[in-house]
């Protein structure tokens, strides 16, 4: 689905993203749980691959185990069965070569701004020298750098959830997951806050697993949504979004977007239905 020519820019991404090298493989994921009522499976032979510096969302009912992928990503669960790869190795505890970016930006309000940026340098024991000037120089790219000594209470929340989003970059990890980061903002500051990540996204070209509800969030964001069915959860599609980028708010009204929105949407009543 193409609207305008695609940007020189576009092609080369397009180009790029067929010859992408996997950061992530999920293989036969299956996670289950136990409970009073017995056991309860979450996911059930889920199998995907996210390919370097791609921008991947995950869509689904709630509580189609969309949170726990994410657990089993970061590491801090392990699968039922299954294996997940990270850079090519099994995922076997948390890692410092992922960042998290929660609905919630979770600053520290007693540090400023460039400390709470700083955390995981330290956290890590990483040159602080060399963390700082990286800090320094996401502030500026998340358009913050004149805050860098203020602190979260003088911030808006959009703002505070741009600190977030440098704070996991700080460390280059390998992975960036983001659970519903702009959930909490609202609406106005929810769109300019998807336009923003895509600019950070394509000056850093960061792999991201990104969890949302919202089906034109992710559709505008994406090179690919992954969609899970009712509980247990099973990818039922992987969409590749073929829009040209940058986009922008003239992308969500043409007929190429509304038709990716629309047949998600379509999609999900199946699944509901279903359910």
């Amino acid at each position: 689905m193409r609207g305008a020519a695609v940007t020189s820019l576009d092609a080369v991404r397009a180009v790029r993203s067929a010859q992408r090298e996997p950061v992530l493989e999920a293989r036969n994921i299956r996670v289950t749980y136990r409970s009073a009522r017995g056991n309860v499976t979450a996911l059930e032979d889920l199998t995907a691959t996210i390919g370097k510096g791609e921008f991947v969302s995950v869509l689904g009912p709630s509580g189609c185990g969309k949170s726990t992928l994410l657990r089993l990503i970061s590491g801090l669960m392990p699968p039922s069965d299954g294996e997940i790869l990270l850079d090519g190795r099994t995922v076997a505890g948390p890692r410092p070569d992922v960042g998290i970016v929660f609905q919630q930006p979770t600053l520290l309000p007693w540090q400023s701004v460039l400390e709470n940026t700083l955390l995981p340098v330290r956290t890590l024991k990483m040159n602080v020298s060399q963390g700082t000037a990286e800090a320094l120089q996401l502030l500026r790219l998340v358009g913050l750098e004149k805050f860098a000594q203020h602190y979260p209470n003088e911030l808006s929340g959009g703002m505070q959830q741009r600190v977030s989003i440098a704070r996991s970059l700080v460390h280059k990890p390998s992975l960036l997951l983001m659970d519903e980061p702009f959930a909490a903002l609202d609406a106005m500051t929810r769109e300019h806050m998807s336009k923003e990540l895509q600019r950070i996204w394509m000056a850093t070209n960061q792999s991201v697993i990104f969890i949302t509800h919202s089906i034109p969030e992710a559709v505008f964001l994406s090179d690919r949504i992954l969609v899970l069915s009712a509980r247990p959860g099973r990818l039922v599609q992987d969409l590749r979004v073929d829009l040209p980028r940058p986009r922008t708010t003239e992308t969500l009204g043409t007929p190429e977007f509304a038709a990716y929105t629309n047949s998600l949407r379509q999609l999900f009543e199946k699944l509901v239905k279903f359910e």
